[in-house]
């Protein structure tokens, strides 16, 4: 038994220790998606027996208004939540100089990744407060009275990902942040032999090292985007008139309030395949710009 261990422990040893992750990752995700999408095809209250009713839910999903206002939302969330990669490039860029008193921006600018994300959504719910908040104060600065953000159904998307944004623009700059300070400095001195300078150099030289983070950080910002939930719930529940709900919200207003966990498995499933058609799409422009360099 000694023996066959010290033959095999090259690949024995690193495999014991991915076991646990593993299993976890197995039963908790891969399993828990082969269950949602086996349930979206019954009628389900979640506790009493299942009613197979094939596609039906998925019928009604595309014949349902709020669907399509999700979907809507979902797709200003996600293409407001790009800016955080280059918005987060650039606080890098900024507090990686060496300045007096960069220590204490950096740790300004890192302060919303500690939060939480209800807590961050409280914050802007006061901020927001057309009557005593911050953004009212600015507004009667200037004589003018300041809109109600999160009661108006064209605007509340857009002030609930701007309050989302904030901690997702500091996580990209930390990502960004470990990037800088693992450049290649013999790459940035040969660039500097070249005579690259300035906006050169960034382009050629530092920015093709950070195609990784890069990719890190689009990845991850394109699924938070996409199961947009916590600050909905503690900004406007999916208010006013459902206006501001994503897919993601309304999966869970399906299932637990209006206890139909077949509709809001169909949901889920649909958000899925979203996600993974446009994690898929960046995949592939990612691998066709390594090969084209």
């Amino acid at each position: 038994m000694i023996n066959w261990w010290r033959r095999h422990r090259n690949w024995l040893t690193p495999a014991l220790l991915l076991a646990p992750g593993l299993l976890l990752f197995l039963v908790v995700i891969i399993w828990s998606s082969i269950e949602t999408f086996w349930i979206s095809f019954f009628d389900w209250d979640g506790m009493g027996p299942k009613s197979w009713i094939g596609l039906a839910n998925y019928r009604e999903l595309l014949d349902d208004p709020q669907f399509y206002v999700s979907l809507k939302n979902n797709f200003i969330w996600l293409l407001m939540f790009l800016l955080a990669p280059p918005a987060g490039l650039a606080i890098a860029f900024l507090v990686n100089q060496k300045i007096a008193g960069m220590r204490l921006m950096k740790s300004l600018f890192f302060m919303p990744l500690v939060l939480a994300t209800v807590t961050v959504g409280v914050i802007f719910t006061w901020f927001y407060d057309p009557t005593f908040g911050l953004l009212a104060i600015l507004f009667r600065a200037f004589g003018a009275e300041a809109p109600a953000l999160l009661s108006d159904e064209n605007l509340v998307t857009f002030a609930v990902v701007g309050a989302a944004l904030w901690p997702q623009v500091a996580f990209c700059m930390v990502l960004f942040l470990a990037g800088l300070n693992n450049l290649d400095e013999e790459l940035i001195g040969a660039g500097r032999v070249d005579g690259a300078r300035g906006l050169a150099m960034l382009w050629h030289v530092v920015l093709p090292q950070l195609t990784q983070v890069a990719f890190i950080a689009v990845a991850i910002t394109i699924v938070g985007a996409l199961r947009s939930f916590d600050a909905i719930s503690v900004m406007t529940a999916g208010g006013p008139f459902g206006s501001s709900t994503t897919l993601a919200y309304q999966m869970y207003e399906q299932s637990l309030f209006s206890y139909r966990f077949g509709y809001g498995a169909a949901i889920a499933t649909i958000l899925f395949l979203i996600m993974a058609v446009f994690i898929a799409w960046y995949l592939r422009g990612l691998l066709r710009a390594e090969k084209g360099a």
